[in-house]
């Protein structure tokens, strides 16, 4: 199957030409999703092996309690695993179906958004892998532990850790989600730094209702989601001055 193609910008076209691209550009996307399933699931010993290896070495030996569990644990985390690597493409295939819809002046900048979407995604998994997974599995396999003869059991813990590290990708999108809210005028730049510790307040609601009861997740979501609340604030701050340069900029400079 072809891909799809992308219209340009003030290309006009039917609604069953509009209706016809967005199939075909779901199908790329559930395609690149089955794609990542088959892969994730070829290489999921290793897989597992990545996500014990964040628990403590005395406790990375998962236990499994029905005859069923280790075969649908593998395809959980296989899902999980497809859905993370069809996401950029996903992003994608979302960027060029409404791309032309954009004046082409802001074409760029949204392409730019994309781009930064995909890496702060990236970013968002690697945090999550090296630094809030680790830190909530040792709280965890080690509260208490005097009181507990604690096993871990597969199914729970590889949900957990997928958990956490797609919720750590999802607050690494924050300062997209905040300038695109900036650029529609939803919010201003004026507003945001003006009511900076309701945005505060907000943001650690949000970490509380993360995925994570202990306060060792909840603390390694919130630290960024501030970080990053504060950075998509000037990075907002800056594309308004830019803005208002480009409009006082004599026509033709």
């Amino acid at each position: 199957m072809r891909l799809p193609r992308r219209l340009g910008h003030g290309e006009e076209a039917t609604l069953v030409e509009h209706l016809e691209e967005l199939r075909q550009r779901i199908f790329v996307c559930l395609g690149t999703l089955v794609a990542g399933f088959v892969v994730a699931y070829v290489f999921h010993r290793r897989l597992i092996h990545l996500l014990t290896h964040a628990l403590p070495p005395d406790h990375r030996h998962l236990v499994t309690l029905t005859i069923g569990e280790p075969f649908m644990t593998s395809m959980w985390l296989s899902l999980y695993a497809g859905f993370i690597v069809a996401l950029p493409v996903m992003l994608w295939q979302a960027w060029a179906f409404f791309v032309p819809a954009v004046d082409p002046v802001h074409e760029r900048m949204l392409k730019l958004f994309t781009f930064l979407a995909t890496a702060l995604l990236m970013g968002g998994l690697l945090f999550g892998y090296y630094l809030a997974l680790p830190a909530a599995a040792h709280f965890l396999a080690h509260y208490d532990s005097s009181q507990y003869t604690i096993y871990i059991r597969a199914r729970d813990y590889i949900s957990f850790a997928a958990k956490v590290m797609i919720a750590m990708a999802i607050v690494f999108e924050l300062p997209i989600f905040v300038v695109g809210l900036t650029r529609t005028g939803v919010l201003t730049t004026q507003r945001l730094r003006r009511n900076r510790r309701i945005g505060y307040f907000v943001v650690a609601c949000v970490a509380v209702a993360l995925p994570g009861v202990d306060p060792v997740t909840t603390t390694m979501e919130a630290v960024p989601l501030v970080i990053l609340y504060e950075l998509s604030i000037w990075m907002s701050v800056l594309l308004d001055r830019r803005a208002a340069r480009a409009q006082a900029a004599p026509v033709g400079t």
